[in-house]
């Protein structure tokens, strides 16, 4: 017999400061009589993302700002194997708690006492790393999502090829996705197909679509180095940025940013993470912390596609 698959959840550790010190929330399950971390199993074709914040916001009333991920927690349920990913999150918005039969109380507890306050010992050390780990901007690098074949093409300027019907629909699973981390500025190659990728997100923001003509593919084939000295430079721009390219410019991109806060592409802690061969739609994370004086240090790296995470 097969194995079966494991169960996926997702959760977030959410924080705020009171009076000058961090605590973070607690649920109480009467069902399973116990207080833990607001999290729960994703719905049908539903992206971890998305779960984490659905699962913040029935369980708490609270919507999440996810910021860096945390280890994953793998343990067995009824003889099935169940893994959940967790982000360090922020308070976003409140929309009041209501209590339901799933969960009939929350507290805001000082981060000192999660040791006592949580029923599972493994989710009070989520806290604790939680609670030690900076804020952070993101910087979210994506691949343009599927542009219509070249092949099918019938115009002179590649630039100007568009989105196919998919890459349009990707382009809409994206905007939750981008939305999750709090982004601010959107950057984009001003290639069609990248510019589409994008444009319905920045519509979503209220914000401009900034392009970056060395980020595109004529740019970054007559230009590499000023392509990964451009990048290098987003990297190091505090404000939360998304910034939409290309597949074959991803493999300057993508080490110019590492580089830029202090990383080589074959660190083990996201080495898989930092792999450029994104597919279509597909996007990395990285989430910087700075300090006053404007240097950047890297907190964590993951990587999604629209469907679902892969790193």
């Amino acid at each position: 017999m097969a194995a079966q698959p494991p169960i996926r959840a997702a959760g977030v550790v959410l924080l705020r400061s009171e009076n000058g010190q961090q605590e973070f929330v607690v649920v109480h399950r009467p069902g399973r009589q116990d207080w833990s971390l607001p999290k729960g199993k994703l719905e049908q074709g539903e992206h971890l993302l998305s779960a984490a914040i659905r699962e913040c916001d029935e369980e708490t009333g609270y919507s999440p700002l996810l910021q860096s991920p945390l280890p994953m927690q793998s343990y067995s349920v009824a003889g099935r194997p169940k893994v959940v990913n967790y982000w360090r999150a922020q308070v976003r918005e409140e929309a009041g708690f209501a209590p339901d039969d799933e969960v009939d109380e929350i507290q805001w507890l000082p981060v000192t006492r999660a040791r006592e306050a949580l029923t599972y010992p493994s989710e009070a050390r989520l806290v604790e790393i939680a609670t030690a780990l900076p804020d952070t901007s993101p910087l979210i690098v994506v691949r343009h999502t599927q542009a219509m074949k070249r092949s099918q093409f019938d115009g002179d300027v590649d630039e100007e090829r568009p989105l196919s019907g998919k890459g349009r629909s990707q382009s809409k699973q994206l905007v939750p996705l981008l939305d999750a981390f709090g982004i601010e500025e959107v950057h984009s190659s001003p290639a069609r197909r990248c510019y589409q990728t994008v444009n319905r997100f920045a519509k979503h923001l209220g914000c401009d679509l900034l392009e970056e003509p060395l980020l595109s593919e004529s740019g970054h084939e007559e230009h590499p180095k000023a392509a990964a000295r451009r990048a290098a430079e987003i990297a190091l721009t505090p404000a939360p940025i998304v910034l939409c390219t290309h597949r074959p410019v991803l493999p300057t991109v993508v080490p110019a940013v590492a580089e830029a806060l202090g990383l080589t592409l074959n660190d083990e802690r996201w080495q898989e993470a930092l792999d450029p061969k994104l597919p279509p739609g597909g996007f990395i994370v990285f989430h910087r912390a700075f300090a006053p004086d404007g240097s950047a240090t890297i907190i964590g790296v993951e990587q999604h596609t629209v469907s679902g995470s892969t790193a």
